[in-house]
C-alpha cells in the first residue's frame, strides 16, 4: 500500500508517524509554543531526527468551539511557514491542514506534499477537485457539522455503519474526479462522544474493509486526560497505549505531538508481529 508524495513512492504497509506542527494560538494542547521561526525550525528538526514521515502543519484550530478565522488570516499564517521549511527542509513532506481549497492550492504550489482535510471536501465544494487537480495524495476525515458546532451532532443510528458509508460516498466522489491516493482518518474527537470514541476505537479493524490507509489522530486528546483525570500536558503514556491498539488494529499513519514515543510503538508493535 503506497501513496505518491512529489514523486516518492511511500510504503504504508510498514505504519509512518505524522508531526503535528500548529501554528495557532488556540489549539487545544500546543496553541501559541510555535510562533517564532526559531523555535518552529527547532521543533521541526527534532521531529523529522526522530523519524517522522511527515509534517502536519496547521493553522486554523479544529478544536471544539475554536476561533473561526478568514481564510486570508490562514493562508498570512501557513504559507510563510511552508516556505520557511522547505527552504531548511528540502525534502521534507509536508502536509497541510485545511479544509479550504484555496489554502490547499496555494501551499502544494509553494512545495507542500498532501492535504489533509476534517472534512473531507463537505466544508468547501472546490477542494475535490482542487485536490484532483493537484494530483496529491488526500486525507479525509469523518467529521460532521463544523468545529464550532460539531458536537452538537453526535447521534447515529450506527456509529460504525453510519462513518463507513460516510467514506464509502466520498471516497467515491473523490474516485470519480481521479484522486488517486486516498486516506481515511476516523475522526476521534470529532463529532463523537467519549463512549463513541472508545466504541470507534475497539471495532478500528472495521475499516480495513475500506481498502485504504488510515490515519489515527489520538495524540493527546481528551478521551484520554479526561478518562484518565489528568491535563492533556500528562497525557503521552495513554497516548502512547492507545496508538498502540489502533497499530495493531490496522493503522498506517499515527498523527502526533510526541514522534519519539509512536516511532518506539510502531518498532515495539512491528517486532511482535513481524
Amino acid at each position: 500500500m503506497t501513496i505518491n508524495c512529489k514523486g516518492q513512492l511511500i510504503d504504508l504497509s510498514s505504519p509512518k508517524v505524522m508531526g503535528i506542527l500548529n501554528i495557532t494560538p488556540d489549539s487545544f494542547y500546543d496553541g501559541g509554543i510555535h510562533n517564532n521561526e526559531r523555535e518552529i525550525l527547532k521543533y521541526v528538526e527534532t521531529m523529522l531526527f526522530d523519524g517522522a514521515t511527515f509534517i502536519d502543519i496547521g493553522a486554523f484550530s479544529s478544536k471544539p468551539k475554536a476561533n473561526y478565522i478568514s481564510e486570508e488570516e490562514e493562508l498570512k499564517r501557513i504559507i510563510p511557514i511552508v516556505s520557511l521549511l522547505l527552504k531548511e527542509f528540502p525534502d521534507s513532506l509536508l502536509s497541510i491542514d485545511t479544509f479550504r481549497s484555496q489554502v490547499a492550492k496555494q501551499c502544494i504550489e509553494a512545495g507542500a506534499a498532501l492535504i489533509n482535510d476534517i472534512s473531507a471536501g463537505k466544508l468547501d465544494e472546490q477542494m475535490l477537485q482542487t485536490v484532483a487537480d493537484l494530483h496529491v495524495p488526500y486525507i479525509m476525515m469523518h467529521m460532521r457539522g463544523t468545529p464550532q458546532n460539531m458536537q452538537q451532532q453526535t447521534t447515529y443510528n450506527n456509529l460504525l455503519k453510519d462513518i463507513l458509508f460516510y467514506f464509502s460516498e466520498r471516497m467515491a466522489a473523490a474516485r470519480d474526479l481521479g484522486i488517486v491516493d486516498v486516506i481515511v482518518d476516523p475522526g476521534f474527537g470529532f463529532a463523537k462522544t467519549m463512549e463513541q470514541n472508545y466504541e470507534l476505537l475497539n471495532q478500528l479493524e472495521l475499516f480495513n474493509i475500506l481498502e485504504k490507509p488510515v490515519l489515527i489522530g489520538l495524540s493527546r486528546k481528551s478521551m484520554i486526560y479526561k478518562t484518565l483525570k489528568k491535563p492533556a500536558q500528562e497525557a503521552l503514556n495513554g497516548t502512547t497505549v492507545l496508538n498502540t491498539i489502533a497499530l495493531q488494529k490496522g493503522a498506517s499513519i499515527l498523527r502526533v505531538h510526541d514522534v519519539k514515543e509512536a516511532m518506539e510503538c510502531i518498532q515495539l508493535v512491528e517486532t511482535l508481529n513481524p
